[in-house]
């Protein structure tokens, strides 16, 4: 199971925080990141982390910072200079023989 927090409304320019704790017994060859989906838009990866390395989404790449802590299970995403493009619903995700999905969080950047 994966309880994610964080999120809310920013103006441009700001930042956010995202954090996931995944329950359970998981390693850190387990990816597990952050996905998001606006609206009209299919799913796209945003950072995916694990022992075998990191992967940005192009559009947050210098922007979007994605850390773990495998003793806790936890994953994290700092998103600086954010702007209304980055509007959309964030999911956290871990594959562990197959893909899990945390709750809606949602991510509202104004102008």
């Amino acid at each position: 199971q994966l309880q994610a927090s964080g999120g809310g409304l920013v103006q441009a320019g700001g930042s956010l925080r995202l954090s996931c704790a995944a329950s359970g017994t998981i390693f850190s060859f387990n990816p597990m990141g952050w996905y998001r989906q606006a609206p009209g838009k299919q799913r796209e990866l945003v950072a995916v982390t694990s022992s075998g390395g990191t992967n940005y989404g192009d559009s947050v790449k210098g922007r979007f910072t994605i850390s773990r802590d495998n003793a806790k299970n936890t994953v994290s995403l700092q998103m600086n200079s954010l702007n209304p493009e980055d509007t959309a619903v964030y999911y956290c995700y871990l594959f562990f023989l197959r893909a899990y999905w945390g709750q809606e969080t949602q991510v509202t950047v104004s102008s």
